[in-house]
């Protein structure tokens, strides 16, 4: 069963995707500018297997890469490897389901390094939301919304994730390792035009959080109901702060105790887009944490806030080379060398 993940304490680390296409080049950036946290980027610029879903696609009963699009073959009987899904589910069977180079290779390259001194090893696996989502059946019908799909498409992505676990652990030397759910695709909860349901979300959580014994979190870029997503207790909640952090601060009712129990938000508050990120600077964006700080430090101790909270870009990295994606990620690292320094605390 997943669990929390040990206090942060305003740590920087990145989330998903950067602009490399060097997966050597792309894990000597993250470790240099992450060392106490680093994650394990992925390298959608590299090829389309190393796309959100496409990525996590290779176990995927029925599939399908047609005309660039991933699709689930519904016009065949798929009752064979949907079989084996569960079963592998049900007896935790996990060999099966990894990453290889043509789908992650920066994950493969991050695990021929030796990190064990760092505190935790983060990557990200595409959630089954997103994923059944993006991928259709013959019918062009999202698969999610296919209810026995929906729940083999959550076990092969536990046992996805509980192999990546396992990797890290294994092949890196840390002992604290996080998970993370891709989920853009959670805006969707509450919207009359692309319906999700709550109770398909949470069966498809669970299953994923019995098999995962570190942390798991979830990370969705865009504004969604944020008491459902805090109701599910990941480890690390992932959030563009900058674009939504005054939604997401709405719910400060149930962040509050939420953080207090050992949850983490993980802050996005560094822009990641560069033309976006280009508009700030360094000082500005930190002003910017600071009053995210300094509203919900109105109802809990700054430092709570402060040992609960990572700072990150927004999201994964994209439209940008390589050095724009370096100043973005520094940008973060300096904002969190602030905190931590006790700067914070002289402008309150």
């Amino acid at each position: 069963m997943a669990t929390m993940i040990p206090s942060p304490h305003s740590l920087a680390t990145g989330v998903g995707a950067l602009p490399h296409t060097d997966p050597k080049q792309a894990c000597d950036d993250v470790l240099s500018i992450f060392p106490d946290f680093p994650y394990i980027p992925t390298l959608p610029d590299r090829s389309q297997l190393e796309g959100i879903v496409f990525n996590d696609s290779e176990q995927l009963p029925g599939r399908l890469i047609r005309e660039d699009r991933l699709l689930f073959d519904s016009t065949r009987d798929q009752t064979a490897a949907m079989e084996k899904v569960y079963m592998d589910f049900v007896e935790g069977n996990f060999a099966d389901y990894g990453l290889h180079r043509e789908y992650a290779s920066a994950f493969v390259e991050m695990m021929s390094r030796k990190i064990a001194k760092r505190s935790v090893l983060k990557c990200q696996v595409t959630g089954p939301v997103t994923f059944g989502m993006q991928v259709v059946d013959a019918n062009k019908r999202p698969i999610y919304y296919d209810a026995q799909l929906a729940d083999v498409l959550s076990k092969m992505i536990a046992l996805k994730a509980c192999w990546c676990e396992q990797a890290m652990r294994e092949r890196t030397g840390v002992t604290e390792t996080l998970v993370v759910l891709n989920e853009p695709y959670l805006a969707s909860l509450g919207s009359s035009v692309v319906p999700v349901n709550r109770e398909t979300v949470r069966a498809g959580w669970e299953d994923i959080s019995s098999l995962v014994e570190g942390g798991l979190g979830i990370h969705c870029c865009s504004n969604t109901d944020w008491e459902f997503v805090i109701g599910l207790s990941p480890s690390v909640i992932s959030l563009d702060a900058y674009a939504t952090a005054k939604e997401f601060l709405l719910y400060a009712d149930s962040i509050v105790p939420y953080m207090e129990k050992g949850g983490v938000v993980a802050w996005g508050i560094v822009p990641a887009e560069y033309r976006i990120f280009a508009t700030e600077s360094v000082d500005s964006l930190y002003s910017k944490y600071l009053a995210i700080r300094s509203q919900l430090c109105s109802r809990m101790p700054e430092k709570l806030f402060d040992a609960q909270s990572l700072v990150t870009p927004s999201c994964g990295i994209r439209f940008a080379d390589r050095d724009g994606s370096l100043v973005i990620m520094e940008a973060a690292a300096e904002i969190s060398r602030r905190i931590r320094s006790g700067e914070a605390d002289a402008h309150t």
